[in-house]
């Protein structure tokens, strides 16, 4: 009969467990808890007391308290298969982009490799694997990843704020993301995509602006400038939306012009562009999703009567 495996002491388990579970808040594989010569007796007892416990095949908890969104990255790449790494919405997050949430985290993995089913985990399989970011967590390339995460967006508009977003945090050039974009041989909602590409590739940083440059399109308004740079005495500023022909201004006001000092900062930069002799109309974001008409026949109406620098 076989001599069951000694098992080590408590405390040499926590000693030796630790500082693995620290490098993933809070989790350890079980394959690198083996290389400290953590065995599967040791996890059974740690589990059986209560002190650990396991979620999934590979993934042991080891400082519950440490469970982050991170620790649950690593766990859904761990526990989907062999070559998964983070893809979508995860894969920005992970590479620093704000502002956006989504309830599930997309994995991207090799088609032939087998994969293995995870609470709200959604694995993407791919016959020939999009670009890996080298260091940090596994995740496929910004670019790759925002287009995957906005083919995959609930609504239209969604998969234009998330690629609104990354060009805005600066995750993506507007020009590299043109020329991934380009490269698709498939893609889902491209004439859609391409529309909005095309915006943010010409100066769009907030999706307020967005809209309005396909508003100007809807209503046979002529094309403006947008995030022209001025420099008035405050500094330098940039005009959301300007026609210079006939120094038009309008600013798009989002919901965080409403916010903390917002509006006196927002009073100042109006005031000195109206002193340099520019007329200047503000939209609100929620404005013109509510009264879209009126808004953009203002706009319509100072065109049209605002004298013209050519003529």
């Amino acid at each position: 009969m076989e001599a069951p495996r000694n098992r080590l002491p408590r405390q040499e388990r926590n000693v030796r467990a630790r500082p693995i579970a620290q490098l993933y808040d809070g989790i350890a594989h079980r394959r690198e808890l083996a290389t400290v010569g953590i065995s599967r007796e040791d996890i059974r007892g740690e589990v059986e007391a209560g002190r650990w416990r396991t979620l999934g095949k590979h993934t042991v908890v080891v400082i519950p308290s440490a469970w982050s969104r991170r620790a649950a990255w690593f766990h859904a790449m761990w526990e989907s298969g062999s070559g998964a790494v983070l893809d979508g919405v995860a894969a920005l997050q992970a590479g620093g982009l704000e502002g956006f949430e989504h309830d599930v985290i997309d994995i991207a993995q090799p088609a032939n490799n087998r994969r293995h089913t995870v609470d709200r985990v959604k694995v993407h399989r791919y016959r020939s694997m999009p670009p890996v970011v080298g260091g940090g967590i596994p995740r496929v390339r910004p670019d790759f990843a925002a287009l995957h995460a906005a083919q995959r967006a609930a609504t239209d508009r969604m998969a234009a704020f998330l690629l609104v977003l990354v060009v805005g945090q600066r995750l993506v050039l507007p020009g590299h993301l043109l020329a991934t974009f380009d490269s698709l041989t498939r893609c889902a909602r491209r004439r859609y995509l391409a529309g909005v590409i095309a915006d943010i590739c010409d100066g769009v940083r907030s999706l307020g602006e967005l809209d309005f440059a396909r508003l100007c399109r809807r209503y046979g308004l002529p094309p403006p400038s947008r995030q022209v740079m001025r420099q008035l005495p405050g500094g330098r500023v940039y005009l959301d939306v300007y026609w210079d022909h006939c120094d038009l201004v309008v600013e798009i006001d989002g919901g965080h012009h409403a916010q903390a000092l917002h509006p006196v900062m927002d009073a100042l930069r109006q005031n000195e562009i109206v002193l340099t002799r520019n007329t200047v109309l503000r939209i609100p974001l929620l404005g013109l999703r509510l009264d879209e008409a009126t808004f953009m026949g203002q706009v319509a109406r100072a065109l049209a009567t605002v004298p013209s620098r050519r003529g």
